[in-house]
């Protein structure tokens, strides 16, 4: 359940947050922003409330007869004439008194990929909505096709490419493949393989229905040339792109259209790697055979990001694959979304890879092989490291997935700022959560500060000792009460 005094007494209208007034029924534009919460990142719809023209402010206004409302919700929501699916469970939509006003909220979840786009009346085409910064638009025919293509549950990538043969395939780049294969598992069966069964074994190839084995779109993408894979993919680009110093366009480029190499995402990623790690300090340490170790989990993240952009692109959508470096920040955006919601991505141990092959040609020469946990290993690196945290953004038109990792450390100084800001922003939460509920339990004090119970105990006894707060009565039965 959503803390509704929160967002109606501190929030504005938000890419989260939508607001219907509710006073003649069920308002049409209700269903695009479900629509639009579902196909992108979720959201909460109240009815009942307003946005002052001025202030943006949130007015509650409140709902009548809304048993009557929330009877017409439901049975919209299971029309498939009104609503192409339902996504909702019973607790998704419930009523909350404020101040003597009735409001309806709607808790709208990201829709599952198999069940997206989620739209509204019989056209999946001028029907289906995402959400954009605090507005909702149509999608684009190539969005909801996006969309379409991520219902299947095979991998988008083990499609063949039946007017290719594997001759059409870049022998250089297949050649440096299995050195690499044999170097990290020289007794593997496979490295006395043919390079057509070799192919077939790792996912690159399949026959198709002729009978004859021919790429599949994994193989064509790791092994290609960029002419070819251009054929079948009319929109691939991989570009990075580094900048030395402010004054400078670009001091080094790597483009797939350079014409020097093949412009494969195999050979993209080691002519580029070595190059995004370049900056990053090696501490002097030594392992158990007395040799300095050059590696560090800042290059092991910054590789998990680079592979995770190559693996879960979306490569039949727009303006490809840009890495762009400076001296502060490594930018790395590909096209495409999340076929999961961006908490679960960050929290790890959920996979849901795009293309499953490309994943598994990287993991056996151990690139990216941490299935389900790469950013969450990357956002760990960094606050161990005393970096600012990664920042994740999922665009639309065209749909991109963006990571943006600073690379330079924050101070000690900022460090204990930033950590100051935050707890007397929790401090001020503490106060207001008990200003509104004065028999609150610490459990529930948890949840809705998103702390542990210790922290919970510190803010308290910190508040206590300023004179803020104060208990009365035993600590089972009593109630808060704040003195200023």
């Amino acid at each position: 359940m959503v803390d509704i005094h929160r967002i109606l007494s501190s929030e504005k209208e938000s890419g989260h947050i939508e607001v219907k007034t509710a006073t003649g029924g069920v308002p049409q534009s209700m269903w695009e922003t479900y629509s639009a919460f579902a196909n992108t990142d979720g959201g909460v719809i109240l009815l009942g409330v307003q946005e002052d023209a001025q202030t943006k402010k949130l007015i509650p206004i409140g709902v009548e007869n809304t048993e009557k409302m929330i009877s017409e919700l439901w049975n919209a929501l299971n029309n498939p004439q009104k609503i192409s699916e339902n996504i909702l469970l019973n607790e998704n939509i419930y009523t909350v008194d404020y101040d003597k006003k009735k409001i309806i909220v709607m808790e709208v979840p990201r829709a599952a990929r198999q069940s997206r786009p989620v739209y509204i009346g019989k056209d999946m085409f001028s029907g289906s909505y995402r959400r954009n910064g605090e507005g909702d638009y149509r999608c684009k025919r190539e969005e909801v096709l996006a969309m379409l293509r991520d219902q299947a549950e095979e991998s988008a990538d083990s499609k063949v490419v039946e007017t290719l043969r594997l001759s059409d395939l870049n022998h250089e780049a297949l050649l440096g493949y299995r050195r690499m294969f044999s170097n990290r598992k020289p007794n593997h069966i496979w490295t006395k393989l043919s390079d057509e069964e070799f192919l077939l074994k790792i996912g690159a190839a399949k026959k198709g229905l002729d009978g004859e084995l021919h790429p599949t779109l994994a193989g064509l993408l790791f092994f290609g040339d960029f002419i070819t894979i251009m054929d079948e993919l009319p929109n691939y680009f991989l570009d990075y792109r580094e900048r030395k110093a402010t004054d400078t366009r670009w001091s080094d480029r790597v483009c797939c259209s350079d014409g020097d190499w093949s412009g494969n995402i195999f050979d993209f990623y080691f002519r580029i790697i070595g190059k995004l790690t370049a900056d990053v300090k090696k501490p002097f340490k030594l392992d158990e055979q007395m040799m300095r170790v050059d590696d560090t989990p800042i290059h092991a993240a910054i590789r998990e990001a680079l592979a995770n952009a190559l693996i879960h692109a979306d490569y039949y959508g727009r303006q490809g694959i840009v890495i762009d470096k400076d001296f502060s920040k490594i930018t790395i955006s590909n096209p495409g979304t999340f076929r999961v919601s961006i908490e679960d991505a960050i929290a790890g141990g959920v996979s849901d890879t795009r293309n499953a092959r490309i994943f598994n040609m990287f993991s056996l020469i151990n690139v990216g092989e941490r299935s389900g946990s790469g950013l969450c290993d990357i956002y760990s690196t960094w606050e161990e490291n005393g970096f600012a945290k990664p920042v994740i953004q999922e665009l639309s038109d065209p749909a991109r997935v963006v990571l943006t990792l600073e690379t330079v450390s924050v101070s000690d100084e900022t460090i204990n700022e930033t950590i100051n800001e935050t707890i007397n922003n929790k401090s001020q939460k503490l106060i207001e959560i008990l200003q509104l509920d004065p028999h609150i339990t610490t459990a529930e004090l948890m949840e809705k500060l998103g702390c542990s119970r210790a922290t919970v105990a510190r803010l308290i006894k910190e508040l206590k000792e300023k004179g803020y707060l104060v208990r009365v009565g035993s600590n089972k039965k009593g109630t808060w009460k704040i003195l200023k």
